[in-house]
C-alpha cells in the first residue's frame, strides 16, 4: 500500500476513528502533560504471527502530527515472534499518548487478520486452490482487512455490491429461479462481468451450467456433491466453495478441486494479534 493508495482510501477512516477516541481533548493525558515533550516509545510484539498494517499505524500519528517519526524494523508480511522489537515511535509526548490506542487497534486487528489468513492459506500449500475473503468484513473497516487477508497469503473476493455479480440465494428467489437469475443478470451486467451464482444442490448446479454462469458457488454442499460439482464445471465454469469455512475445518476440502474456497471467517472471527506500546520516555 503506497503512500497515495493509503491517502485516497484511508485517511479520512483513519479520522473518523480519531475523532471517535478523541470527542474534546484527551484529558488523561493533557493533565499529565500540559506542554510539549519530545518522546520516544517502543513497538513490542507479544505474540507470534504475521505483521500487516504498519503503514496504517504510521499514519495516525502522521494525521496527529505531521512531524512524529515512525522507524520500523520489520515490514508487512514479516513473521515477527513474541518479544521482538519491531519499531519506534518519536515526537511529541501528547500525540503519542492520544494516537496509541487507534494505532494499535488497526495494526493488532490487520495482524491478526493477516496471521489466521496465512494459517489457513498454509493448509491449501500443494493445491491450485486459492482462498478468498468475503464481504462479512467490520464496517469502516473493510479496506484495511481485506488488504490484510493479501498480505496473509489469502485473495480478494469482490470488493464490494459494485464490483462484482454474486447471485445468491435471494436474488435468485427475487428473480424466480436460477436460470431465470442468470440470464437477467447477463442482460443488464457489462460484458466484461463475470456472473457467479450459489447453488445448494446438483440440481441447481445443472441448471446454472446450462443457464451460462461463468463461476458457481458451492454453498454447504456435502463433499461427496462438491466432487460431483467440480466434474460436472470442468471446462464449463469455474468453482468457489462456500459455508462456514474455518481453520479446524478446511482440511476435508482441500482435495476437491475447487478453484476458490472463500471463509468470511478470515475476517469476522480472526484474533488480534497482541501487540504493545511500551518504555516510553522524554529525550
Amino acid at each position: 500500500m503506497n503512500n497515495i493508495t493509503m491517502k485516497v482510501n484511508s485517511d479520512d477512516l483513519i479520522l473518523i476513528a480519531l475523532k471517535e477516541d478523541i470527542t474534546s481533548e484527551d484529558i488523561t493525558t493533557n493533565s499529565v502533560m500540559p506542554e510539549f515533550c519530545l518522546g520516544e516509545v517502543e513497538l513490542i510484539c507479544k505474540q507470534d504471527g504475521i505483521i500487516a498494517g504498519l503503514d496504517i499505524f504510521k499514519r495516525v500519528f502522521e494525521l496527529l502530527d505531521e512531524s512524529t517519526e515512525v522507524a520500523f524494523f520489520c515490514k508487512d508480511g514479516d513473521s515477527v515472534k513474541n518479544g521482538q522489537l519491531l519499531g519506534r515511535v518519536r515526537g511529541d509526548i501528547r500525540v503519542l499518548l492520544s494516537g496509541e490506542r487507534t494505532a494499535l487497534n488497526y495494526l493488532q486487528r490487520m495482524s491478526g487478520i493477516a496471521t489466521y489468513t496465512n494459517e489457513i492459506a498454509t493448509l491449501l500449500k500443494g493445491s491450485n486452490t486459492k482462498l478468498l475473503d468475503t464481504r462479512k468484513t467490520t464496517p469502516g473497516m473493510r479496506v484495511f482487512e481485506k488488504y490484510a487477508v493479501k498480505v496473509g497469503g489469502g485473495y480478494n473476493h469482490r470488493y464490494n455490491l459494485s464490483d462484482g455479480i454474486l447471485l445468491k440465494d435471494n436474488h435468485i428467489g427475487a428473480a424466480g429461479g436460477v436460470k431465470k437469475a442468470v440470464q437477467m443478470a447477463k442482460e443488464y451486467a457489462p460484458f466484461v462481468r463475470k456472473i457467479e451464482i450459489e447453488v445448494e444442490n446438483l440440481d441447481m448446479l445443472k441448471e446454472a451450467l446450462e443457464a451460462g454462469a461463468d463461476i458457481i458457488m458451492l454453498d454447504n454442499m456435502s463433499v461427496e456433491d462438491m466432487r460431483e460439482a467440480v466434474k460436472l464445471c470442468k471446462g464449463r465454469a469455474e468453482t468457489e466453495c462456500s459455508g462456514n469455512v474455518t481453520k479446524e475445518n478446511i482440511a476435508r476440502l482441500t482435495d476437491i478441486g475447487v478453484d476458490y474456497i472463500s471463509s468470511g471467517a478470515l475476517t469476522h472471527s480472526a484474533p488480534i494479534l497482541d501487540l504493545s506500546l511500551k518504555n516510553l520516555h522524554s529525550i
